[in-house]
């Protein structure tokens, strides 16, 4: 249990950094995971079904069984960024190992012979949807300094309400402000305890205008900066879904949606003049979130022949309930207080009110041909308007001027997928392609996302096992922090998944 946690609710204006575009977009993207077979022809699945992953595209897909059947995946991701900031490039990266899917089928054939009505199935599935784990590492020279971040929260906040009472200690202190003042008070108050800033008028307690401290002196710094994510966005599906004639299949799913994330920023400033009092400053933060979510798809597929399949299906908004926790440090060597900045680390957290994220829903169209036993090749075809996207609640100013600006920053994505398979024997072959357009009206902020993929499967008769390995790449650009340094990390982000699947007929 973490010191003092239950002591901090910000109720005030919050400007917290897991409440902006950026994290909206963060928190409703899904990756081509799941099972190796869907990942291999890059999740077109639209038209196909038969496999469990298909049904986080359609929901009928789960009648195109003609058995029972479990499947299990684990996979390999690693990450690659080629990070640029102010002109100097780094690179870093993160690899890890986890269980990305597991889920089974039951089909029931109907007893009555008569009936066009000749299938149900009930479906239950687990899949990992979006791995968060990552690492961005930055360095570079700037004529912007961490002081600014900490000036555009103070200006406005009374200078009373960052200086420490008498005989208090900078910890309560700390978490007194964040209470009852709110989050721009606490880091004003984080800035001036650590010498960075100061009132322009010391002598005035209504004092709202701040200036960097004169006595921390640079032209240019050098800046490094670490951000390591951890966490997962995951669905857990119910499934029911039926065929008529095995012509005609109708499903729906309900999905329950977990997301858990640790965010920890290691950031180090130094290169200040040498007549400086401050030479080097360190400011960490660690943001913990957890949501839960909810939404319900709905969708079809039909035989036009042995040869052709149309699919359709849409996805409901996904309406998440999220909290976050944030826990800070910082230090400089000017700062006051004869190092009590110590006693302000990761053991106080700051616990956010809960607040709610509404993605938006998502329309798909599939066609597939199927050329009997020798394989398949499939096209599907998404949309999703990202500028629908809500946080709420609606009565925050915080959350409505953010809501303001998602309309005039985000626009409607269009995603295409293909995937082949081919089989000889009992092996399968198969590759895929995905694109996926920026979410952004620039197109810079978050690039365009292409994939590529490719796979083999070897079937036992009563089981099989899948091998799929995907390729994603896309440009972004990463801010260090929400205000102050506007410069962003300019990232040619790489993601591969290597994913094995076994899957037993029963």
């Amino acid at each position: 249990m973490k010191l003092f946690s239950s002591f901090i609710f910000l109720f005030f204006g919050i400007t917290a950094s897991a409440q902006n575009i950026s994290d909206v977009l963060h928190f409703s993207s899904e990756n081509t995971q799941g099972t190796a077979r869907f990942q291999a022809m890059s999740g077109a699945f639209g038209s196909l079904g038969g496999d469990l992953s298909a049904l986080n595209i359609n929901p009928a897909g789960s009648a195109i069984f003609s058995n029972h059947q479990a499947t299990f995946t684990g996979a390999l991701y690693n990450n690659k960024n080629n990070v640029t900031f102010n002109n100097s490039p780094t690179n870093s990266g993160i690899t890890d190992v986890d269980i990305n899917q597991a889920g089974g089928v039951l089909v029931f054939n109907s007893s009555v012979p008569e009936s066009d009505w000749n299938k149900f199935s009930l479906a239950i599935n687990y899949d990992i949807t979006q791995k968060y784990d990552d690492e961005i590492y930055a360095a570079g020279s700037s004529n912007e300094g961490i002081d600014q971040y900490f000036l555009d929260f103070a200006d406005g906040v009374a200078f009373r309400n960052i200086r420490l009472n008498e005989g208090e200690f900078i910890e309560d202190a700390y978490l007194d402000i964040g209470s009852n003042v709110g989050f721009r008070a606490q880091q004003a108050f984080l800035g001036f305890q650590a010498a960075i800033i100061d009132p322009v008028n010391v002598n005035n307690e209504n004092n709202t205008t701040y200036i960097y401290n004169p006595d921390a002196s640079y032209n240019n710094l050098n800046q490094d900066f670490i951000r390591t994510r951890t966490g997962f966005n995951s669905k857990f599906t119910i499934n029911g879904a039926t065929a008529y004639k095995e012509k005609l299949f109708l499903g729906a799913s309900l999905n329950f949606h977990s997301i858990v994330q640790t965010k920890y920023d290691e950031y180090t400033e130094t290169g200040y003049n040498s007549n400086s009092d401050i030479q080097r400053i360190t400011f960490d933060n660690l943001l913990s979130t957890q949501g839960r979510g909810f939404s319900f798809s709905l969708g079809a597929i039909a035989k036009v022949n042995n040869l052709v399949r149309f699919g359709a299906s849409y996805q409901s908004p996904t309406w998440y309930r999220i909290e976050d926790e944030l826990s800070q440090r910082i230090s400089s060597d000017a700062s006051n207080a004869n190092g009590a900045l110590n006693f302000i680390n990761f053991n106080l957290t700051n616990i956010f009110p809960r607040y709610t994220l509404k993605t938006p829903g998502k329309l798909t169209g599939s066609l597939a041909f199927v050329f009997g036993k020798d394989g398949l090749l499939s096209f599907d075809y998404s949309y999703q308007d990202m500028s629908q996207s809500k946080l709420g609640p609606s009565n925050d100013a915080n959350f409505s001027a953010v809501n303001s600006t998602i309309p005039n920053q985000l626009v409607a994505v269009n995603s295409f997928r293909i995937g082949g398979e081919y089989r000889i024997e009992r092996f399968s072959l198969r590759a895929g392609y995905r694109f996926e357009g920026s979410p952004y009206k620039n197109g810079d902020t978050i690039g365009d996302l292409k994939s590529i993929s490719t796979g083999l499967g070897y079937n036992f008769g009563s089981s099989r096992l899948d091998f799929g390995i995907n390729r994603t790449e896309r440009d972004f650009t990463e801010r260090l922090f929400d205000t102050g340094i506007n410069t962003g990390a300019i990232i040619e982000g790489v993601h591969t998944n290597a994913t094995l699947s076994y899957t037993v007929n029963f």
